[in-house]
């Protein structure tokens, strides 16, 4: 299983992504909270296609493929699949699922999923 920092620094990577993405589009201005609120949004939707498409498809995100990990079913089956994607991206949204573990290390939304994060280097 997935160290605790290895998802955790995936995450910052993948938020930091769909940060610069978003502003390619749309100009951050911390002095305007409406368009700081319309940025958010965005970002947050960018983040959302950045976790879930990669997840569903591939396996991992731009930022799990950085650290070395990815997803896997717990089936055997080869693909996560985009309602599983789905459902772990906005498990990971909510935060508290994605950090309560058990003994094995997974977390809530890998449980939830029938999925777990493992190192693949």
């Amino acid at each position: 299983m997935a160290g605790g920092g290895s998802r955790l620094l995936a995450l910052v990577i993948d938020l930091v992504l769909a940060s610069l993405v978003t502003s390619l589009f749309l100009r951050p201005n911390l002095q305007d909270t409406a368009a700081m609120q319309t940025y958010n949004l965005w970002s947050v939707a960018a983040w959302a296609v950045i976790t879930a498409v990669p997840v569903a498809f591939f396996g991992f995100t731009p930022g799990m493929a950085v650290t070395g990990i990815r997803v896997g079913r717990l089936d055997g089956v080869s693909l996560v699949g985009p309602w599983r994607a789905i459902v772990r991206a906005v498990l990971t949204f909510l935060v508290v699922p994605a950090i309560i573990r058990n003994a094995d290390g997974r977390s809530w939304l890998d449980r939830l999923t029938g999925t777990a994060v493992v190192r693949f280097r």
